[in-house]
This record gives structure tokens, C-alpha cells and sequence, in this order.
């Protein structure tokens, strides 16, 4: 049996209300996981780690203020997640990024809560070609060898080099797209070596400095 339209409108509004209400809370709880200053909770961890044998200092009056203002526990994290997957009544997905999966509580990245773990990495040779067939249609070209010898040594995103394939003006085809995305990933591949030697260099004055401070 059809539903009927009133039923269809029905529910094609109701389920508008619960995005809708689920968009604002999803607000609310960013703007105030945002007041947190979870850099301060970096540079903890890089304390624990550096200090750990040492005296754990009184915490300082700027830290108090942040941990008075905080409104924000894991534990209303958590229910507000359930009971947003509880308050659909059709199937939904959420998707959560991080940079940084290691710091998160094992609570709130458990399966059954993040059924999906997916790693989005460097963009590899692979994810190039999937690209390059979406944003120009082409499965092969004579500058895809290129390409994969510049991603061996340099690390660009997906998203990045979709930008370098998207054409930008009328007369832009595969050959100037690709053109543009190897000269992209050659002047990424001159930075990270113009950057590693600037890190050598810094390393061997430090070290003479050393040498000289000994004598």
C-alpha cells in the first residue's frame, strides 16, 4: 500500500525537524568544544611527555579561568551523539574528522559509536588515476609516469591535486591540467628539499657549537 501524500509531506517534514534540530545542536556543541582551547591540552601532553618524572606544577590562573568556562565533558559528547543517532527515525550517517585519532578518548571512537574508521591519507598513484578520470576523463597519458615518480617523494592531498586537474578556463584540457599539477609537485618536491637541507644545516651548527662549548 502507497502512503498517501499528506503522509508523505508528514514525513518529509518531520524528518527535515530532526536535521534541522540535529544541525543546531551540532552547533552549539562545536562552538563550545571550540571555547575549550584544546591546544592547551596539547601542549599538556607534550609536558607529560618532557616532564614526566618531574613534579606535576599547580595549575596557572589562566588555566582555571578555561576550566571554568568549559561546559563541554565527554560525557555530554557522548550523549548528545546517541542521542542524536536515537532521535532519527531513519537510517543516518555522521560522518567526524581528525587530525588526530591518537588523542581521542577510546570511548568515543569504540565500534558500535564509529563503526567506519577510514584513514585519509597522501594522495598516492592510485587516487591520482581515479582523479584524473573524473576531472578529465582520460585513463592514461604520457605525463602519468611523471606523476608517479614525483608522489614517491612528495606528500600532496587528495584535494589538492583534484584542484590542479579541475579546469579553470575554457581552454584548459589533460595536457594543461597535468602540466600544471607536475609543476606543482615539482615545486613541492624543490621546497621539502630546500627544507631538509635548511634542518641539516641547523643540526651541523648545533653540533660544532657543541664541539665548542666542550673545549
Amino acid at each position: 500500500m502507497e502512503a498517501s501524500p499528506a503522509a508523505s509531506a508528514w514525513s518529509s517534514v518531520n524528518s527535515g525537524i530532526v536535521l534541522s534540530l540535529a544541525a543546531v545542536l551540532w552547533t552549539v556543541v562545536w562552538n563550545s568544544l571550540q571555547s575549550l582551547q584544546l591546544h592547551h591540552l596539547d601542549a599538556a601532553a607534550a609536558k607529560n611527555d618532557t616532564d614526566g618524572d618531574k613534579k606535576e606544577s599547580p595549575p596557572s590562573e589562566e588555566e582555571e579561568k578555561d576550566k571554568e568556562g568549559s561546559k563541554v565533558t565527554l560525557s555530554g559528547v557522548l550523549n548528545f551523539i546517541d542521542g542524536l543517532w536515537s532521535a532519527c527515525g531513519g537510517e543516518r550517517i555522521i560522518v567526524f574528522t581528525t587530525n588526530h585519532v591518537e588523542k581521542l578518548d577510546p570511548a568515543l571512537i569504540r565500534r558500535g559509536r564509529m563503526d567506519k574508521h577510514i584513514e585519509m591519507s597522501y594522495c598516492g598513484f592510485e587516487a591520482f588515476k581515479f582523479l584524473a578520470k573524473v576531472y578529465l576523463g582520460i585513463d592514461a597519458h604520457h605525463l602519468f609516469d611523471a606523476v608517479r615518480a614525483l608522489l614517491r617523494d612528495v606528500d600532496m592531498t587528495p584535494a589538492d591535486v583534484a584542484e590542479n586537474l579541475t579546469p579553470k578556463a575554457a581552454g584548459d584540457n589533460a595536457d594543461t591540467c597535468l602540466a600544471e599539477l607536475v609543476k606543482e609537485l615539482e615545486k613541492a618536491k624543490a621546497d621539502k628539499a630546500q627544507a631538509k637541507g635548511k634542518a641539516a644545516a641547523a643540526a651541523a651548527e648545533e653540533e660544532v657549537d657543541g664541539d665548542d662549548d666542550e673545549e
